[in-house]
């Protein structure tokens, strides 16, 4: 990685530290405040240990300690690791949604690594906003840097069957609502779905995006799917800390590793994962904050060429226990070796061929062969049409095959709430082969783009037992959902997008070969629509809400801020 070192007086930390003036005389004299000794921390990398534990996350709820074990990892190596609390970003109880604060979480990033006399840094997330959110604001700052992910939760059980955090959720609301388990059931499914610190379990978002920040080269080799709980987890953190003290003195910073190349390949990982339909507008967001165009084209081209590997729920059979042990992301990758860019370096290998040097699967039906895949292109189908001028995206993975093609008539909801107190009205005369619609969701209309898209099923086509429908929005939806759902409408209805034009009744084709999304409805009816439309008031007339809904771009370019994803040059501090 180089053979030119940093010395002592090189650091960044030395402009806080090392001079002769008044202010480095106070930031040592505060320094002794905290209780340490002038030979602890003088010339040495100071790391921050970005931590977005909180007693209300429960994917997160174990980082208390690993931060722990990622300082122990910091002084062994020789540097001096100071812990900063940052926004925790539930996707469990945080409402609307955390997607409408992950830039706030990216901008605390970045800024407090900028303002802070910080050489390098080891952020710890893994719940599905967090990893995206850390990396951004990283990479705008442009530090040494190290991901720590959460991993995930040990698998769930009910009686005698293993569950899947999510997936098995929806799977038994559902069974709930037609009848077929009742609330003594219920009961004992709360209490097995989750049984431990650390994200879901399933190839949701959390595991696919972590993934993808190991793809990228931004973690330890195997860290995405160690387990939350699992003695390897803690080393791995430990391994982290003492390995970005060498980061520093390397001076390998982010944007050596965040490359085009880097972003290509864990593109190719997602698909090949099945992963999660969240994972395109993030790694689009994470990508231009590195300076590097990443679009829908490039996931829909990369899908076509790539085969989906990794059996694993909730487009597969197994959990990701059962992947770390068949082999991780190592042995997955070593499947793909000719797919990837081999030569860019990671934060713990000159190359990513070194890394995968010895990757083995030792369980082939949880990571397929090449020659036996789960799906013979990426489990990601981007599509185009007169109802998504600028894409939308579908997991045809985890649909039913006989709805990815087909035609059917609308049945329109102009609001999450609405959908929910009408769903079951037998007066919308909802049939199996109606195309339910929801607007109203996305980046603005949510607020947030909130995870509404995998649509209820009615309780009269449950019980006759219909489990998929084809479902479309501009929100989003859970990693651990599944079915002919398409996401991500763009541009949204709430900016007049077409979706807002669309009327109950109006003929929808679904064609996911062929890639596209059409409302049968003819141009001049849809102009004499759009001329009727009036824009919905702002949402928001002050606070983070007001600067979101100002600043807030589309789906289909990563709903980044567009003050913050612009390129452009931010001082570093005076410290003197």
């Amino acid at each position: 990685m180089g053979a030119v070192r940093k010395t002592p007086e090189e650091l960044r930390s030395h402009r806080w530290y090392g001079t002769d003036g008044l202010r480095s005389f106070s930031h040592r004299a505060r320094t002794r405040q905290l209780g340490y000794l002038p030979e602890e921390h003088l010339g040495k990398p100071v790391i921050a240990v970005l931590n977005t534990w909180s007693d209300i996350n429960p994917c997160h709820s174990h980082l208390r300690e690993r931060a722990q074990a990622v300082k122990r990892g910091v002084w062994q190596a020789g540097g001096f690791p100071l812990e900063f609390p940052v926004s925790t970003l539930s996707e469990t109880f945080q409402k609307p949604t955390p997607m409408l604060y992950r830039n706030l979480l990216a901008m605390e990033t970045e800024e407090l690594l900028r303002s802070y006399p910080v050489d390098g840094a080891v952020l710890l997330g893994g719940c599905d906003k967090s990893t995206p959110a850390l990396l951004m604001g990283a990479a705008s700052m442009d530090l040494p840097a190290v991901f720590v992910p959460a991993g995930p939760m040990l698998p769930g059980h009910w009686r005698d069957e293993v569950l899947g955090s999510g997936t098995d959720m929806w799977k038994y609301w559902d069974d709930k609502r037609a009848g077929l388990i009742g609330d003594c059931e219920l009961a004992e499914l709360e209490n097995g779905l989750a049984r431990s610190p650390g994200h879901c379990m399933t190839m949701g978002t959390a595991s696919t995006l972590t993934a993808a920040a190991e793809a990228l080269g931004v973690t330890m080799p195997g860290a995405s799917s160690i387990p939350a709980v699992d003695s390897g987890h803690e080393r791995m953190a430990a391994a982290s800390g003492a390995r970005i003290v060498e980061l520093v003195w390397q001076d390998l910073r982010l944007s050596r590793i965040l490359t085009r190349d880097a972003y290509q390949d864990a593109v190719a990982t997602v698909l090949a994962l099945g992963g999660s339909t969240n994972a395109v507008i993030h790694l689009i967001a994470m990508a231009a904050r590195s300076g590097v165009e990443l679009t829908l084209d490039d996931f829909d081209r990369i899908a076509r060429t790539v085969p989906v590997l990794a059996n694993v729920r909730p487009g597969g059979r197994y959990l990701m226990e059962d992947f770390h042990f068949a082999g991780g992301l190592p042995g997955f990758l070593a499947r793909l070796t000719d797919l990837l860019h081999l030569d860019r370096p990671t934060v713990a290998h000159p190359t990513l061929r070194e890394q995968l040097d010895g990757g083995l699967v030792h369980n082939e039906d949880v990571i397929r062969p090449r020659g036996n895949p789960l799906a013979a292109e990426g489990g990601l189908a981007v599509l185009r049409g007169n109802l998504c001028p600028d894409g939308a995206v579908i997991k045809h993975i985890a649909a039913e095959p006989h709805l990815l093609k087909h035609t059917g008539p609308a049945v329109v909801f102009d609001d999450y709430r609405a959908m929910q107190a009408t769903i079951n009205d037998p007066e919308l005369g909802i049939t199996a082969d109606s195309v339910l619609v929801l607007r109203g969701s996305g980046p603005l209309g949510g607020p947030g783009m909130p995870e509404y898209g995998m649509l209820p099923i009615p309780d009269h086509l449950l019980k006759q037992g219909v489990r998929d429908m084809v479902r479309i929005s501009d929100a989003r939806m859970s990693g651990t959902s599944y079915g002919a759902c398409v996401l991500h409408i763009a541009p949204e209805s709430y900016v007049g997008g077409p979706l807002a034009l669309v009327r109950t009744g109006d003929p929808i084709t679904l064609d996911v070969a062929g890639r596209s999304l059409h409302l049968e409805v003819d141009d001049a009816e849809l102009e004499r629509r759009r001329a009727e439309w009036q824009p919905p008031p702002p949402r928001f007339s002050r606070g983070y809400g007001a600067l979101y809904q100002e600043q807030i771009t589309q789906a289909d370019t990563g709903c980044d801020f567009r003050f913050l994803a612009r390129p452009g040059e931010v001082p570093e501090p005076y410290a003197g």
